[in-house]
């Protein structure tokens, strides 16, 4: 009885263990994965109102923004990252160069000489069970294996994907940061713009100053910030809800969609790339998954950052359907005024840690990129012993971080950078 409770205890170890280090990993993924997303609702509704969109200030407006923002983010990174594509995965890997990887050792695409065996063909997976495939290709392989124009293709479209992942390494930075910092002009009026743009600067350098302690270690310095930021976030959605609006729920509704493109028309199709920026950062799921696991990031996303983000859209609708002058700083107005100062130390802090995700992202990118030889030689750092994806990249750290302090100079407004990235995007 002993020895089989002992046999037992034993198996269940590992298991203990396993589910202890999928909290660990997940805790840790606020920090570097989910920064860049959560510090969206800074500037969502302020760029999509920004254009010809506040000819139509009006709650039925509000209500299709509203409608608009929940099924971008419920289609984009809940369905089509967290249950899609979190599940092909290179090795632990993610990003375009890791499905293009994935797809040459699976069939002859690659014009790049990396060709290695299918994972499925080596000696060790042939166990029990297990019965290796020979049927004839499917035509679609064989299509693509056959006409050298579309292999030529496919790479030009990872190349322009993984670009676009390191251009969003540049902007989303400095509008996440510069965004946080316009919250001191709701306050202190008398601030001029170009100290703004000056602090946010600080900020910035401070951050990539912060790159090379690795992964982890600015993994469990951002994740409390990150988390406490999501909580106040949701719980400040909620009161706007109770306080301004109850029955904004209804906008849940794809009718307000429909409505919403009736009235505004071309005007309402325009103003979709500030809709755009609700999901910017979810790429960083699956580009930094090889710095975690897919089942800690999809843990993290449905349990805290789906909700809290929610919540925080619908209560600035809620708060926007009542006071539509507001758009410009609706994030702030509609923070309750004993709370302001603690709420905008909060968002700063998130807005640093935001910029965690895509630095994280560039540089898994030009890893794989060195890897499949399309990139220069450049010093790799790996940051730990235990996960093979946490790398720190000290030249493009500095390349990044030049860039990101240059587009904050150059537009010095969060509308202008928004524009910019819906046109990378």
């Amino acid at each position: 009885m002993d020895a089989e409770a002992g046999a037992a205890a034993a198996q269940q170890l590992p298991w203990r263990q396993h589910y202890r280090n999928l909290l660990l990993l997940a805790y840790q993924s606020f920090g570097v994965v989910y920064g860049d997303l959560s510090t969206s609702p800074l500037y969502v509704y302020k760029s999509t109102f920004s254009g010809r969109l506040r000819q139509y200030q009006d709650e039925q407006t509000v209500y299709g923004v509203l409608s608009l923002i929940f099924w971008t983010f419920t289609l984009v990174p809940l369905l089509k990252y967290v249950i899609i594509v979190l599940s092909a995965d290179d090795n632990g890997e993610g990003g375009p160069f890791a499905l293009y990887s994935l797809l040459c050792r699976h069939a002859k695409l690659s014009l790049i000489p990396n060709q290695q065996a299918a994972d499925e063909e080596l000696s060790t997976y042939y166990r029990d069970g297990f019965a290796a495939q020979h049927e004839s290709s499917p035509w679609l392989r064989r299509f693509l294996e056959k006409h050298k124009t579309v292999k030529t293709g496919l790479l030009v479209v990872v190349l322009c994907a993984a670009s676009m992942v390191i251009g969003d390494g540049v902007l989303t930075p400095a509008i996440s940061v510069l965004s946080s910092m316009s919250g001191l002009q709701v306050r202190a009026t008398g601030l001029q713009e170009r100290s703004v743009v000056l602090l946010s600067c600080i900020v910035l350098v401070g951050l990539f100053s912060l790159q090379h302690r690795g992964t982890q270690k600015v993994a469990f310095m951002f994740a409390p910030i990150v988390i406490i930021w999501l909580l106040c976030i949701g719980g400040i959605g909620l009161y706007n809800i109770v306080h301004w609006n109850p029955n904004i729920y209804q906008a849940i509704s794809p009718y307000y969609i429909v409505k919403f493109f009736r009235t505004t028309g071309t005007d309402g199709w325009i103003a979709l790339g500030g809709i755009l920026l609700s999901m910017t950062g979810s790429e960083a799921m699956f580009a930094d998954l090889g710095h975690f696991t897919s089942a800690s990031v999809r843990l993290a996303f449905i349990t805290i950052i789906y909700p809290c983000l929610i919540l925080q859209y619908m209560g600035q609708a809620a708060f926007l359907s009542k006071n539509m002058f507001h758009t410009r700083t609706s994030f702030y107005d509609s923070i309750p005024g004993p709370v302001f100062w603690p709420v905008f130390v909060v968002a700063t802090l998130a807005a640093v840690v935001g910029s965690q995700a895509v630095i994280s992202a560039t540089f898994s990118i030009v890893k794989q990129c060195h890897a499949l030889g399309c990139f220069p030689r450049v010093k790799i750092v790996h940051t730990s012993r235990w996960i093979h994806g946490q790398i720190y990249i000290p030249e493009i750290n500095w390349i990044l971080m030049v860039l990101c302090v240059a587009v904050t100079v150059a537009f010095g407004d969060t509308t202008l950078i928004g524009n910019a990235y819906v046109l990378l995007a």
